[in-house]
C-alpha cells in the first residue's frame, strides 16, 4: 500500500486530497498541530469512516525536529505540503508568521527529507498570487513573478527553494501553481465563501447586508475537488516539474455577487461610483451590498488568469467544473447549512 503525508490536512484542499488518496488505496497520514482550537470539521467524516487508511499525526512546519522524527518514522511515498497561512489579506497583518510557515516551513520540510535520507515525491502548493502585478496574460510557468503581498513573497521563496532542492539534491519535488480554487469547504474569510454564505444568511433573514472591498478584482476560479487531482497527477510522472493549474477564464467579484444573489432570488442593481457604490435588490429597493475601504489590500492584484496547457498535455488534466456550477454548488450548500442551523436553534 502506498502512503502519503499531507500537511494542512484539515484545510479545504487537504480534506479533498485525503478523500482522493483513500479512494486510490493509499494510507494517508495527516499532519496536525496541537492547538486549543479543535477545528477538524472538514475531515471528521474521513477520520470516522477510514480508520485503517487515515491517521492524524502531530507535528508543525515551524518545528524541524517534529518533521525529521515523523519522516523517519512513517517514510511516506508521497508528501503534499499544503500547510500554510493562506489568507492574502491577513498576511499584511502577520507578515513574519506568514513567512515563517509558508517560506521557512517549506525549507524545513525539504531539509528534513534530505537529512533523514528518504526518497519521497513532494508536491509543493504554490500560488497564482506569485504573479501579482502581471506582465502578461494569461500567465504560464514561464511568466515572471511580481508578488504583491507578504503571502505571495513567502510563496515565492517556497517555490524557488523547492526548485533549488530538486536541482541540488536530486529530490523529486514539484511546484503546483494553482489559481484560485474554491468549494463549500472554503473558509468563511475568503471572498467567495463570504459572498455565498452572506446571501444565504440574507435569504434566511439572518443578515442584512454584504460588505466588500474591490468589486472589480478578477480571478481565475476553479473547483478545489478538480484541482487536488492535478496535485496527485504531478507525483505520478517519471520526472518532477512545475505546473500551472487553472481554468483559463476570469470572473470578477461583481459577477460572483450577481450570480450568488440570483440563486437566492435577488436581482442586483448597482448605483453609485467607486467606494460609494451599492448593490440594491431591484424588487424591494433594499441595499444588499456596500463597500468598505478596510477590505482593500495595501497593494491590490487586479487580474489573474492562468494557462494550464502544459498540465493538459503532460498530465492529461482539465478542469471539470464551470464557474457558474461552482457558485451554485457553494450557494446551495450554504443555504442548506444555514437552514439546518436555524432549525436546530429554533428547536433548542
Amino acid at each position: 500500500m502506498k502512503s502519503a503525508l499531507i500537511t494542512g490536512v484539515t484545510g479545504q484542499d487537504g480534506s479533498y486530497l485525503a478523500e482522493l488518496l483513500i479512494e486510490k488505496g493509499y494510507m494517508v497520514y495527516g499532519l496536525v498541530r496541537r492547538s486549543s482550537l479543535f477545528n477538524r470539521s472538514r475531515i471528521e467524516h474521513i477520520d470516522e469512516g477510514n480508520s485503517d487508511q487515515f491517521k492524524l499525526i502531530y507535528g508543525d512546519l515551524s518545528d524541524s525536529s517534529s518533521l525529521n522524527r515523523l519522516l523517519d518514522k512513517y517514510n511516506p511515498n508521497e508528501i503534499y505540503n499544503l500547510g500554510a497561512q493562506s489568507h492574502v489579506g491577513i498576511s499584511f497583518q502577520i507578515p513574519e508568521y506568514t513567512s515563517d510557515i509558508n517560506g521557512l516551513g517549506t525549507l524545513r520540510l525539504l531539509d528534513a527529507i534530505r537529512e533523514v535520507g528518504i526518497k519521497p515525491k513532494l508536491y509543493q502548493a504554490s500560488s497564482s498570487e506569485l504573479y501579482g502585478k502581471v506582465v502578461e496574460s494569461p500567465q504560464t510557468e514561464n511568466t515572471k513573478f511580481h508578488p504583491r503581498s507578504p503571502y505571495a513573497c513567502s510563496k515565492a521563496f517556497a517555490y524557488y527553494i523547492t526548485q533549488n532542492y530538486r536541482e541540488a539534491y536530486n529530490l523529486f519535488a514539484c511546484n503546483g501553481i494553482l489559481f484560485n480554487h474554491e468549494s463549500p469547504r472554503r473558509s468563511e474569510n475568503f471572498v467567495t465563501r463570504k459572498v455565498t454564505l452572506s446571501f444565504s444568511k440574507i435569504k434566511n433573514g439572518l443578515q442584512d447586508q454584504l460588505v466588500l472591498g474591490n468589486l472589480d478584482a478578477k480571478r481565475d476560479w476553479g473547483y478545489a475537488k478538480d484541482y487536488v487531482e492535478a496535485m496527485w497527477l504531478m507525483l505520478q510522472q517519471d520526472q518532477p516539474d512545475d505546473y500551472v493549474i487553472a481554468t483559463g477564464k476570469t470572473h470578477s467579484v461583481r459577477e460572483l455577487v450577481e450570480i450568488s444573489a440570483k440563486i437566492c432570488g435577488y436581482n442586483i442593481k448597482w448605483e453609485g461610483e467607486k467606494m460609494n457604490e451599492i448593490g440594491i435588490d431591484s424588487k424591494t429597493g433594499n441595499i444588499l451590498v456596500t463597500l468598505d475601504r478596510d477590505y482593500l489590500r495595501p497593494a491590490e492584484v487586479a487580474t489573474l488568469c492562468g494557462d494550464s496547457n502544459k498540465a493538459k498535455k503532460k498530465l492529461n488534466w482539465m478542469p471539470k467544473t464551470t464557474f457558474n456550477e461552482l457558485v451554485e454548488l457553494m450557494v446551495k450548500s450554504d443555504l442548506d447549512n444555514v437552514r439546518r442551523s436555524s432549525k436546530s436553534l429554533n428547536e433548542y
